[in-house]
């Protein structure tokens, strides 16, 4: 499966990288009977997360249009680049089959087009900013086929785990979360005193 990150200035960095480490899990723990393949895509050569943490792209500007899986982060960048026409149009080559995006990243995905008639959700302080382009839900994680959103930045976790068993099974995801250390949605994850 052919997967694109798509990266952007000022994109927050564990949206990117919580829904990255258990999908790429699927490889690096030889867990499909599928090659997971994936890109960095972004529209410069380095992008730069908020707090100053770097990422270079594998793919810069490029079409999305080779991917099977396009996952979008969010973070303070999304709000300029909702209404960026280059990035916009660039973001709309998608023809995967399955989006996914992370906090705001949904935003960008409304902008876009990909969310008119779905619902889907974000961080809750942009819920307003989503309700322009589709019917908001408070969800953690929003399945509309073709379009999984995933709320506020630590639910990237939830969306990597979440697309894992969606493209493979059940018992995949459970082993991926075990070797993450991750409670699986189990609990709070807490210790009693």
């Amino acid at each position: 499966m052919r997967t694109a990150f798509v990266a952007f200035d000022e994109m927050t960095a564990l949206d990117f990288v919580g829904a990255f480490d258990p999908l790429t899990r699927l490889d690096t723990m030889d867990l499909t009977p599928f090659p997971f393949e994936w890109d960095v895509c972004a529209p410069a050569e380095t992008v730069t997360a908020t707090a100053g943490l770097r990422f270079e792209a594998d793919s810069v500007g490029e079409p999305l249009d080779g991917y099977e899986l396009v996952v979008v982060p969010g973070g303070a960048g999304t709000r300029t680049l909702r209404t960026d026409e280059h990035f916009l149009a660039w973001l709309e080559t998608a023809d995967a089959d399955l989006l996914a995006s992370v906090c705001t990243g949904s935003l960008l995905l409304g902008a876009a087009g990909f969310l008119a008639g779905k619902t889907a959700t974000t961080h809750p302080g942009a819920t307003e900013e989503l309700a322009a382009y589709c019917e908001v839900s408070s969800d953690r994680v929003v399945d509309e086929g073709d379009v999984v959103t995933a709320r506020g930045v630590a639910s990237a976790l939830d969306l990597g785990l979440y697309l894992v068993e969606r493209l493979t099974d059940a018992e995949t995801r459970a082993a991926v979360a075990e070797q993450m250390d991750y409670p699986n949605g189990e609990g709070d994850g807490r210790s009693a005193p």
